[in-house]
């Protein structure tokens, strides 16, 4: 009988639509919503014979606790019937890579697509970027630009890596770690923040920098 793990720590990315989930043995994993809510287990899901589609945007709402057994994840398409256990979880996360591939593969089967979030007319992506402090803008010699996104820039941290490769002065804060901090639309982000049309994204030099 394998082992149960329960977790220590559970918190909800909403920006970057990813629940993560930290477990006492050690293990950490960052689930996407769009993950979950395509392999919640329910009667009429595993019923079913084609995959769910079209969540690649889907997001969780809200959540509630079950005992100390579960978490019922509520997404805002309107599914609340996903109860996950201790153990789903930790399923999850631990064959994550295998899951999505074979998930993947019944969306080609079946004719299905993910559908990404929308992008303009013109399907460039652009983000705006603004500099804070002083030290910081003597690299950017600008207060802000308007930054179009190559398809291989999707998150904070992709955006760093894509600014660090200007120069070795952009490298002295963006190659850094910790030498920034950063927001997405005026909240604190993380490095796997996804990134969208419109977006606004503010980098600050840490203490050590000022």
């Amino acid at each position: 009988m394998s082992k149960l793990h329960n977790p220590t720590e559970i918190k909800l990315h909403q920006k970057s639509k990813i629940l993560e989930i930290a477990f006492d043995d050690g293990q950490n994993f960052k689930l996407p919503c769009e993950y979950l809510r395509t392999h919640a287990k329910s009667s009429e899901m595993e019923a079913a014979e084609k995959p769910v589609a079209g969540k690649a945007e889907v997001n969780i709402s809200k959540i509630e606790q079950q005992g100390n057994y579960a978490l019922r994840l509520y997404f805002d398409d309107g599914y609340d019937n996903g109860i996950f256990s201790w153990g789903t979880f930790h399923e999850l996360g631990t064959h994550y890579e295998a899951n999505w591939k074979k998930y993947l593969e019944r969306l080609e089967r079946f004719g299905m697509q993910r559908h990404a979030g929308a992008k303009p007319a013109d399907g460039k992506v652009k983000i705006q970027v603004l500099y804070f402090m002083n030290n910081l803008l003597e690299v950017s010699r600008k207060e802000n630009e308007s930054i179009e996104l190559p398809d291989n820039v999707t998150d904070v941290q992709s955006l760093m890596d894509l600014l660090a490769r200007r120069g070795d002065t952009w490298k002295k804060f963006f190659a850094v770690a910790g030498a920034l901090q950063f927001t997405v639309n005026k909240q604190f982000a993380e490095t796997f923040t996804r990134l969208e049309h419109g977006d606004e994204v503010a980098f600050v030099p840490t203490s050590k920098y000022l």
